[in-house]
C-alpha cells in the first residue's frame, strides 16, 4: 500500500504499479507518447496551476501518480497522462482514440469537460462564499459537487479530477506559493473537492486536501499544531511503538494474525477537534493512535476484548462502525482507552477489505482487478453498486446476480460508466449559478425555475451563446440565457406562454406545467368574471335595475362575494332567470306561479287511491299514468323523502321534501302539491345528483378523486374545477343508485389527502 505523500523518484515504477505487464506496457506508452510534447510547456492557462509555471509533463506525471496510488486501472492513469494534449498539441489530441482506444478517449473527453467547467463553477463558489444567506451558500455548494458527478459520464473522471486537484496542492506547498490564487484555489478545495473526495469514499484524498488547503487557509493555525506535533514525536512514536508491542503480543498468545501500524496524524482534524471539544493538545487521543488490521468480522470483536483487557476504555468514546456503518459505507471498530500513563490512546480494528475501503473508497474496486478474485470472495457486488448510487442520490436499479469474479473489473467499469445522475441535469445561468432541473429538461423548464413571470415573459432562450428552440433538451454544463418579452404583467394577457407549452416535449417538470396551467386558468377566471359581470349588467338594464346593490344582489341569491355570482351567471352554472326573479321580487314571483294554473287535477276520493308509477320509479298517489320528472333543482335520488308538484305541459315534477323552490311554491300553491314515493326501481335505474369537493389544492388530487368514483362504480357525467390562492372547489355531476351509495363514496372522499369538505350539492 503506497502513500500519497511518498515520494515521486521514481514515476514509472509507481505507474506501473498493481498492474499488468501488458497494461504497464501501455501506460508507458501514453507516458512517452505525451514527453516531447509536454516538455518545455506549461500548465495550460485557466487549468489548476494557472499563473504558477507549472511544467505540463511533471503536472501530468504527478496526477497520473496520485492515481497509480489509489490503484486505479491503466484508462485512468493513461487518461491523466494524455489530458492536457487538447489545450498543448490539438493534432496530438485527435489521435487519442485512435491509438489508446475509445475508452480512453471518452475518459479523457470527460476530464476536459470539467476540466473547461471550473471556471464557471468556482466563479459561482466565490459567489456564494460571499453571500450573507450561509443557508443558500451551503445549498449552492451541494449543487456544485452534484453537478461535478453529473458532469462526468464515467466515475473515473472525478478521481482524475480529484487527482489534479491534489497535484495542484501539492505544487503550491511545495513551492511556497502563498498568494491570493493559491488562497482561492484552497478554498474552493476546502468547499468543494474534499467533501466530494469524503462522499465518494476516498479519506486518503480527503486527508490531504483538507490539509494542504487548511495549510493556505489557516497558516499560522497550521504552523503551531505542526510544531505541536514535532515537539514530542519522539516520545509520542516511542509509547504508541511499545504500546503496538504489547498488542501484538497479547494477540500472538490468543493466537491472532493481525498488521498494526500508527495512525497518520491529520492536522486539520487535530485543529477541528481542538477548536470544537475546548481541550489541550496533550489530551487529544488522535495524536497517540494506531489501526489494527484482521482477517475477518469475528477477530475484531476478539481484538477489540483485548484492547479493553490491557487498558481501561471509556464507555462514551466506543464506535461500533461494524454493526452500524457511517451513510458512505465506512466501518470500522474506534475505542478509545486510558494508558498507563493516564492520557487517552486511540485503537482502531478492521478487516482488510474495511481498511481499503475506507482509503480507497470508490476506487477501491479497481483493487481487485490483479487479485484473481481473493480479495474478492464473499463480497457482494451488486450491493456495492447499489450503495454507491444511493450515496450520490443516484437511481437505486441494481443488478440481481453477484458478478463472476473473473469478470469483476470489465462489469465493475461497465456499471461504474453507467452510474450517472442521469434523472438531473445541471445547468448555468449567464451569472455562473447552478441550477438543477429533471432529465429532459428545456429552456422553458430553466425560465420558469428562475421566477414564474421570466417563464410566462420567455420568448426564446440561447444555448452556450446559439439561439435554439424553446423545446430543445438542455445537457449537463450548458449555459442558458433566456429572451423575455417586454409589457404588462404576464396576468394581465397582454404577455404570457403559449398553450403549446402543455403540449408533450416543451416541458419535463411538473412544476413548469403546473405554472402554465395556472397562468391559464387565471386568464379564463378572468374572462370568465367579465362574461358574468356583463350578463348581469345587461340584465339590470333590460329590467331597468341599474341603481341595484350589487353585493346586495349576491348575497340575496346566497352568494358570499360579487365574484362568487359573477363566476356562476359566466359559467352558466347560475340562471338569469333567478336574477330576474329576484330583482322583481314577490312580482316574479307570483307571475312564474301564474305560469303553472293551466289546469285542474282532479282528485280521486281517498278510499279509490292507488299508485301508479312512471319510468323513473317514482309513484304518483291519487293520479294515474300522470307523467313525472326528477326536479332538476335538487336532483332526488332513492331513499330522500320526496314530494311532487304540478308543473305546466310537464306533468308532475318531483323535488326532495326540503328543497327551498318547493317550499316557495308549496306555499304559494299548495293545491299542486301531490302525494310521492319511491316505487320499486329496475337495478339498472340511476339519478344524477351534484357533490361538491373542496380541498388544498395538490397534482394528482382529480385523479384521486376519480379513482373512488371508478371503485364504487359511480359514473360521473359532468366535472368543473376551479383553484383559487391554493384550494380546490370541485362540482361532479354523478349517477347514483342510491344515497346509500352516495354516502359510502363521500365518506371514502373525505379521507383523500387535503379534502376539506365532500358534500352532496
Amino acid at each position: 500500500m503506497v502513500s500519497l505523500a511518498s515520494t515521486q523518484s521514481d514515476v514509472p515504477a509507481l505507474l506501473r504499479s498493481g498492474l499488468t505487464e501488458h497494461d504497464s506496457a501501455r501506460v508507458m506508452d501514453a507516458l512517452a507518447y505525451v514527453k516531447p510534447f509536454y516538455t518545455g510547456k506549461s500548465v495550460s492557462a485557466g487549468q489548476d496551476a494557472f499563473e504558477s509555471e507549472q511544467d505540463a509533463f511533471e503536472f501530468a506525471q504527478g496526477v497520473a501518480t496520485v492515481l497509480s496510488e489509489l490503484e486505479t486501472d491503466a484508462d485512468t492513469r493513461i487518461a491523466a497522462l494524455l489530458f492536457e494534449l487538447e489545450m498543448i498539441a490539438p493534432a496530438a489530441a485527435e489521435k487519442i482514440e485512435e491509438r489508446f482506444g475509445k475508452d480512453v478517449s471518452d475518459l479523457v473527453a470527460g476530464v476536459r469537460q470539467l476540466m473547461r467547467l471550473h471556471e464557471a463553477t468556482f466563479t459561482q463558489h466565490e459567489a456564494a462564499r460571499n453571500k450573507n444567506a450561509a443557508q443558500e451558500a451551503a445549498a449552492q455548494l451541494e449543487v456544485l459537487r452534484k453537478m461535478l458527478l453529473a458532469m462526468a459520464s464515467d466515475m473515473r473522471v472525478v478521481l482524475v479530477r480529484l487527482g489534479t486537484r491534489v497535484t495542484t496542492l501539492r505544487y503550491f506547498a511545495d513551492n511556497k506559493l502563498v498568494n491570493e490564487r493559491s488562497r482561492q484555489y484552497a478554498r474552493e478545495t476546502f468547499d468543494l473537492y474534499a467533501p466530494l473526495a469524503n462522499r465518494l469514499g476516498i479519506w486518503q484524498l480527503k486527508w490531504e486536501l483538507e490539509d494542504l488547503s487548511f495549510r493556505f487557509l489557516e497558516p499560522e493555525a497550521y504552523r503551531r499544531i505542526a510544531s505541536l506535533l514535532e515537539e514530542k514525536r519522539v516520545e509520542r512514536e516511542a509509547f504508541v511503538e511499545n504500546s503496538i508491542k504489547r498488542l501484538k503480543s497479547e494477540m500472538a498468545a490468543a493466537g491472532i494474525k493481525a498488521e498494526v501500524f500508527g495512525r497518520p496524524k491529520h492536522i486539520f482534524s487535530i485543529w477541528s477537534k481542538l477548536r470544537g471539544k475546548e481541550i489541550e493538545f496533550s489530551d487529544l487521543y488522535d495524536v497517540r493512535a494506531f489501526r489494527v488490521i484482521v482477517d475477518d468480522v469475528k477477530t475484531c470483536y476478539t481484538v477489540l476484548g483485548i484492547v479493553h483487557n490491557i487498558w481501561t476504555p471509556i464507555p462514551e468514546e466506543f464506535d461500533d462502525y461494524i454493526s452500524r456503518p457511517k451513510a458512505n459505507g465506512y466501518q470500522s471498530l474506534h475505542t478509545i482507552v486510558i494508558a498507563e500513563d493516564g492520557r487517552p490512546l486511540e485503537v482502531q480494528v478492521r478487516t482488510n477489505d474495511m481498511h481499503d475501503f475506507a482509503e480507497y473508497g470508490v476506487a477501491a474496486h479497481w483493487r481487485y482487478k490483479e487479485s484473481g478474485g481473493s480479495n474478492f470472495a464473499g463480497q457482494k457486488y451488486d450491493e456495492k453498486i447499489a450503495w454507491l448510487r444511493q450515496l450520490l442520490a443516484w437511481k437505486s436499479e441494481v443488478v440481481d446476480t453477484v458478478v463472476g469474479q473473473e469478470d469483476v473489473h470489465r462489469d465493475w467499469v461497465e456499471k461504474l460508466k453507467s452510474a450517472t445522475l442521469d434523472d438531473r441535469i445541471y445547468v448555468l445561468t449567464p451569472q455562473a449559478r447552478v441550477i438543477e432541473l429533471p432529465n429532459g429538461a428545456t429552456p422553458i423548464d430553466f425560465a420558469y425555475h428562475l421566477h414564474s413571470d421570466v417563464g410566462h415573459r420567455c420568448r426564446g432562450a440561447r444555448v452556450d451563446g446559439v439561439l435554439v428552440p424553446l423545446n430543445t433538451v438542455l445537457k449537463n454544463g450548458q449555459t442558458v440565457d433566456i429572451i423575455t418579452a417586454k409589457g404588462a404583467s404576464a396576468v394581465t394577457g397582454t404577455v404570457g406562454p403559449s398553450r403549446d407549452w402543455l403540449s408533450p416535449g416543451y416541458a419535463a417538470s411538473p412544476r413548469t406545467r403546473s405554472k402554465v396551467r395556472a397562468w391559464f386558468n387565471a386568464i379564463d377566471q378572468q374572462e370568465t368574471l367579465a362574461s358574468g359581470r356583463a350578463l348581469i349588467e345587461k340584465t339590470l338594464q333590460r329590467e331597468g335595475k341599474t341603481a341595484v346593490n350589487l353585493e346586495e344582489l349576491a348575497h340575496k341569491l346566497d352568494f358570499a362575494k360579487l365574484d362568487d355570482l359573477f363566476r356562476a351567471v359566466g359559467k352558466d352554472e347560475f340562471s338569469l332567470r333567478t336574477v330576474e326573479q329576484a330583482l322583481r321580487g314577490d312580482e316574479a314571483s307570483a307571475a312564474a306561479q301564474a305560469e303553472l294554473e293551466d289546469v285542474v287535477i282532479p282528485r280521486k276520493s281517498r278510499a279509490s287511491s292507488v299508485m301508479h308509477g312512471a319510468k323513473s320509479g317514482v309513484l304518483v298517489v291519487g293520479t294515474d299514468g300522470l307523467m313525472t320528472q326528477l326536479a332538476k333543482c335538487c336532483k332526488p335520488a332513492p331513499p330522500d323523502e320526496i314530494v311532487g308538484f304540478v308543473t305546466r305541459g310537464k306533468g308532475v315534477s318531483i323535488h326532495r321534501a326540503d328543497c327551498k323552490n318547493f317550499v316557495e311554491m308549496r306555499h304559494k300553491a299548495p293545491e299542486r302539491v301531490v302525494q310521492t314515493a319511491w316505487g320499486k326501481t329496475e337495478s339498472a335505474t340511476v339519478y344524477p345528483v351534484d357533490i361538491f369537493v373542496l380541498a388544498s389544492d395538490r397534482q394528482g388530487l382529480l385523479r384521486d378523486i376519480s379513482d373512488i368514483f371508478l371503485r364504487e362504480k359511480i359514473n360521473v357525467i359532468g366535472v368543473s374545477t376551479q383553484s383559487v390562492k391554493g384550494q380546490a372547489r370541485m362540482a361532479f355531476t354523478a349517477e347514483i343508485a342510491s344515497t346509500a351509495q352516495l354516502q359510502k363514496a363521500l365518506a371514502v372522499i373525505g379521507e383523500v389527502k387535503g379534502v376539506l369538505a365532500a358534500r352532496r350539492h
